[in-house]
């Protein structure tokens, strides 16, 4: 269905190629899944299926892409568009109407499908996808996992033969997640569709592959085959991978199921050792506070008379379902969204009432899409800014970045970076002025495990000297690393606030893979289970 034949694509502003020398097949009917580094080059890997790479996206495309035998090359992205149905990262850019049903409809009235064609198809979608009892809503008024859905639908009423997805549960909590790995499930075994899919969070989707893509980037051979085989040999691996590899298990387990079945043994050496302790960090003053917090937008609620402490040194996950009003609680504490009633502070002082001179010394937000600070036309603009803002000795922001997201080229435009590459230079500009509370919406989004790794490391460096850390999260994993309070948010209000080892093992939806797989032992990493074994031995 889809064949790639020695392609080799360039960037007239990179000095090596985003893909070299990819010989790849997924058949017809299959899901296969796109892994690799930030930045090695999968979405030009999916972009080259539909036509994007080269037409509308710059470079040059050596070798030869066909998708149900049409060459990409002869084929712009309009004469594939009844064989290739594209999601892009963020599903509500896409959206060209306001209703859901008008959604559907729009792709089949810009193929001239005719009436009594596409009323069957809108129907069949919406049960398909179980889009039924929001058919006539408001695309705004719908949660992230509808929205999906929705994306999804949009291009399905075309009856494409392909599906490609970048990142589709990036932005989801765990059960909207599962809502859309169910129904590109039933696309797949049902219709026969052939789903090419790109995704950092492995621990959500491996399980579900007939095919693991391996991008390596550097120039290395793409490696395609089973997922377990893929998965032996990758730098790139979700937890239950890694806890496989760590005991030894032959084939790697994919599923928290699988792994279950083979751990009593582990359970039983572990059991001989005393349970993990987080050490309580050393905490300072309070840095922002919220007093009986309420926001509304519209005749919406989004927060209930929240009240929150957070003091220096403390790292707080905030965790709940899509609209719960976690980023509304950033968002007020940066002065974003004013209070309907009670009140934020941070370090004393209401943010609404502070110049940006004065925000910026308070307080730092990473948007959910940072590309929303850069405005720079270069990297070592956007860096030289923020030096200069956040009154930093020259160089830091570089510096940052550097440890962040190495490799990145300081004449590199910011438009040019990959999801993953933007977060990094998003966060060292506003790491750069040291503010004392730094706020982050979704910091895990495109990025890989060795990239998650540097931030944690870079954000529990911070923590140790003095600031406290608020981040709103669906990334269970990172929660379980790095956070040393986990608060749990509901329709905007809070309903569970404790320690992290307790408040995430207790919770079926938010336990990291670790604490499912070895439960009911209270263990939550990988690196925790490898520093106990280590000491017993």
């Amino acid at each position: 269905m889809i064949t790639f034949e020695s392609v080799t694509v360039r960037y007239p502003e990179r000095s090596r190629p985003a893909l070299r020398d990819v010989d790849l097949h997924v058949p017809e009917g299959e899901l296969a899944l796109v892994v690799g580094p930030t930045g090695s080059g999968k979405t030009t890997l999916l972009r080259a299926v539909n036509g994007l790479v080269p037409h509308f996206t710059g470079g040059t495309l050596s070798g030869r892409v066909t998708v149900a035998g049409r060459d990409t090359r002869i084929h712009p992205p309009r004469e594939l568009a009844d064989v290739v149905g594209v999601v892009g990262q963020d599903p509500a850019a896409g959206f060209v109407t306001d209703v859901v049903e008008d959604e559907l409809a729009y792709s089949m009235e810009s193929l001239g499908v005719p009436p009594a064609a596409m009323r069957r198809r809108v129907e069949e979608t919406l049960d398909l996808l179980g889009l039924g009892d929001v058919r006539a809503r408001p695309l705004s008024t719908l949660s992230a996992g509808q929205q999906q859905r929705v994306a999804i639908g949009s291009v399905l009423t075309a009856h494409p033969r392909v599906l490609v997805l970048d990142e589709p549960t990036s932005a989801l909590d765990p059960p909207a997640a599962e809502e859309v790995l169910a129904a590109l499930q039933r696309l797949v075994h049902d219709l026969g569709l052939t789903v090419l899919l790109a995704e950092h969070r492995l621990e959500r989707v491996v399980q579900y592959a007939d095919r693991v893509v391996f991008v390596p980037g550097d120039g290395a051979p793409l490696v395609s085959g089973p997922p377990a085989e893929v998965m032996a040999g990758s730098s790139v691996v979700p937890p239950v991978v890694a806890l496989g590899r760590l005991a030894g298990w032959s084939p790697l387990p994919l599923s928290v199921r699988d792994a279950r079945r083979r751990a009593g043994t582990l359970r039983e050496r572990l059991g001989a050792i005393a349970a993990p302790v987080r050490v309580a960090p050393d905490l300072g003053d309070e840095v922002a506070a919220t007093d009986r917090l309420v926001v509304h937008y519209g005749e919406s609620v989004a927060l209930r008379g929240v009240d929150l402490r957070i003091r220096a040194g403390e790292v707080v996950a905030l965790m709940g379902r899509n609209g719960a009003g976690k980023s509304t609680l950033l968002r007020a504490l940066v002065g974003l969204s004013r209070p309907d009633g009670g009140r934020a502070r941070v370090q004393g002082d209401d943010p609404t009432r502070l110049s940006s001179a004065e925000l910026v010394r308070h307080v730092g937000l990473v948007p959910q899409v940072p590309a929303d600070l850069l405005y720079a036309d270069t990297v070592a603009e956007e860096c030289a800014s923020a030096d200069a803002d956040g009154s930093a000795e020259p160089g830091r922001c570089a510096a940052l970045l550097a440890r962040l997201a190495p490799g990145i080229g300081p004449d590199t435009h910011p438009r040019d970076l990959s999801e993953g590459q933007r977060l990094g230079l998003a966060l060292a500009v506003v790491l750069t002025s040291s503010p004392p509370l730094v706020l982050l919406d979704e910091p895990t989004r495109g990025l890989d495990y060795p990239a998650k790794s540097r931030l944690v490391a870079e954000l529990r460096a911070l923590a140790r000297r003095g600031h406290a850390i608020v981040l709103a999260t669906h990334d269970v994993e990172l929660a379980a690393d790095l956070s040393d309070r986990t608060l749990i948010l509901a329709d905007g209000e809070v309903v569970a606030d404790g320690p992290t080892s307790e408040v995430v093992v207790s919770s079926p939806v938010f336990a990291p893979q670790v604490a499912k797989i070895l439960a009911p032992q209270p263990w939550l990493t990988v690196g925790d289970v490898t520093r106990a074994l280590e000491a017993a031995s």
